[in-house]
């Protein structure tokens, strides 16, 4: 299945990754705390409470974060020209980088220009991915794929 990182459906994520590890759904309402018919209904909405979230994501052992953090670096708008505004340094909220990109998000990328779906130029543009660290990957993972 490919994820479209764009439109998350949590609950269809949190569905596919129960029936991914086997569990039941008996164990998984006694974690939780909830009844059968509560849990088809986490399991079918969209967007869930962050705290069901972080339940799932021990409990499957699988950082559905992760999946909101690779929407931000793909979908978020460039920063304002105020972003280097000293104002904006005296937050007491931890300060993370945006362009940390997972393998993941990689093979997401390169999958596009290899499929043909979008250009190279177009990646550039849409992701934001500096032009260099795009044919690094290219470069890189298409020396890898020789290799094997």
């Amino acid at each position: 299945m490919i994820l479209d990182l764009k439109n998350i459906h949590i609950g269809n994520l949190i569905r596919e990754r129960v029936a991914e590890k086997g569990m039941d759904s008996f164990r998984i309402c006694k974690f939780l705390k909830c009844t059968d018919s509560e849990w088809e209904k986490i399991q079918s909405q969209k967007s869930l409470d962050i705290e069901i979230v972080l339940k799932m994501s021990t409990l499957l052992e699988y950082d559905f974060f992760r999946l909101y953090s690779q929407h931000l670096i793909l979908y978020a708008p460039p920063a304002n020209a105020h972003y280097n505004n000293p104002a904006n340094k005296t937050s007491s909220l931890p300060h993370y980088r945006k362009n940390i990109y997972t393998k993941e998000m990689v093979d997401f990328v390169l999958e596009q220009v290899e499929n043909g779906n979008k250009t190279k130029s177009q990646i550039i543009a849409e992701y934001r991915i500096p032009k260099t660290t795009l044919y690094k990957w290219i470069s890189k993972y298409n020396h890898l794929k020789k290799e094997k």
